[in-house]
């Protein structure tokens, strides 16, 4: 075959009356399925003389003709080319949009399986509503652009909350390296932004005010001081402002607030306990207190959605060495909190279970029935979510607070029982000492 050189010789096929033949069949050979007429409509004139030449018809076609290949490679032939070489050279390389539609669609489907089997996203099922949101709004034509901005929007989601309160321009540095690049509503805010709401079950901010004010809620130039969380029965051993607090407090048997600026300015709190129980409620914490006063074994309460406080203290204390049990309400919100709960800080479920929610559906049925609302998947127990959907009801963290009350109460029997152990140590080896200095 000739190259492209060879028809600069080759004026005939280079007539402007020839143009509409080798656009459509450019069209028709791109399109990755076999090709062997192709059908020329309005022609002019000219396109017609054109064509009657270069095929020797011993008349003009007329304004619609039908085409064969067979026929073009025959009259191309004298010339050195076939038709596929000719409109290479005369209109652009011939593509395969079958073959790139085929690759778009895996690349596609790629993206979105990525995307489903994320690690932040399969940890946190409120995500998955915000993943459907991101797959509604298609990758356009750059999949790998798409996938880098969602990429890169998760990983910030993981950074937090923060525990230092960094400005937002710190953020974005620290998580880019570009100060600016979480300003406004652009693509990369916008989706760390909607995340952020899919997580707390609220809309997505709409102005600046609620986009600041979301931002606080998980660390981000968050007021410090008002940020806090509720505790009971926390006894850390350091002998640091907040730690000798704590413990005076728990002493008296009461609950005390921990904010986010204790925290920062506290090198603890380490706290000599094996496990830790956490509950989503208040009035599960009050209810301990009522029974427990100064015996009760370490307790902290997240009231609700965490803040950053909750998540930092918990964090600390996992840390530390003790092992984080959580609780909370049976409901399409609760067991999202739970899942957040257990992928910032490391908690394992308490009584959380299908058969512990199925039991409590099956207990004295409540004075008002209350719905679940939206269910999603529980990360630790794939029945959940299915029993929830059966059973169709919510079970509110004070309808089980007995079961709970009572596991405490077994904690609190075993540290008790240690402390006493301790003690007993402790006075034997001073009579044994007193003995031996007679």
């Amino acid at each position: 075959m000739n190259g492209p050189g060879r028809l600069e010789n080759l004026d005939h096929l280079h007539d402007p009356g020839l143009l509409p033949l080798w656009r459509e069949l450019h069209r028709k050979l791109s399109s990755g399925r076999p090709v062997r007429t192709v059908l020329l409509e309005g022609l002019d004139l000219r396109s017609q003389q054109a064509l009657a030449d270069l095929l020797g018809l011993s008349s003009y076609p007329g304004a619609s003709v039908r085409v064969r290949l067979d026929r073009l490679d025959q009259a191309l032939a004298s010339s050195g080319l076939d038709t596929r070489a000719a409109v290479e050279a005369l209109v652009a390389p011939i593509g395969d949009r079958a073959a790139e539609r085929a690759k778009r669609a895996k690349d596609t489907d790629e993206l979105w399986a990525w995307l489903a089997g994320h690690p932040v996203v399969t940890a946190e099922p409120a995500l998955h509503a915000w993943a459907d949101k991101v797959r509604a709004d298609g990758a356009g034509g750059d999949h790998e652009a798409v996938r880098a901005m969602v990429d890169q929007a998760l990983a910030i989601v993981a950074m937090l909350p923060l525990e230092d309160g960094l400005p937002l321009p710190a953020l974005a540095q620290r998580a880019t390296g570009d100060p600016h690049a979480l300003d406004g509503t652009g693509r990369l805010p916008l989706l760390v932004l909607r995340a952020l709401a899919a997580l707390r079950d609220q809309p997505p901010p709409e102005d600046a005010e609620q986009r600041r004010a979301l931002w606080a809620v998980f660390g981000v130039d968050c007021d410090a001081h008002s940020t806090n969380v509720l505790v009971l029965g926390l006894r850390p051993t350091a002998d640091d402002p907040l730690s000798t607090t704590l413990r005076a407090w728990s002493a008296a048997g009461t609950a005390a607030i921990v904010t986010l600026d204790q925290l920062r300015s506290s090198p603890g709190p380490v706290v000599d306990a094996r496990v830790i129980h956490v509950v989503e409620n208040p009035s599960v914490l009050a209810l301990a207190q009522r029974r427990f006063g100064p015996s009760c074994p370490p307790l902290v309460c997240v009231s609700g959605w965490p803040n950053s406080a909750a998540v930092a203290l918990l964090r600390r204390l996992s840390s530390n060495g003790s092992e984080l049990r959580y609780h909370g309400d049976f409901d399409g919100a609760g067991v999202r909190i739970a899942a957040y709960v257990m992928a910032k800080t490391g908690a394992r479920p308490w009584r959380m279970a299908t058969a512990d929610y199925t039991v409590a559906c099956a207990g004295p049925a409540p004075a008002t029935r209350l719905s679940p609302g939206r269910i999603t998947d529980a990360p630790w127990d794939p029945e959940l979510a299915g029993a929830m959907r059966e059973h169709a009801e919510s079970v509110p963290e004070e309808r089980v607070a007995r079961l709970l009350l009572d596991d405490l109460a077994e904690a609190a029997a075993g540290r008790t029982e240690g402390r006493s152990r301790t003690q007993s140590h402790s006075l034997k080896t001073s009579a044994a000492r007193s003995g031996g200095s007679q």
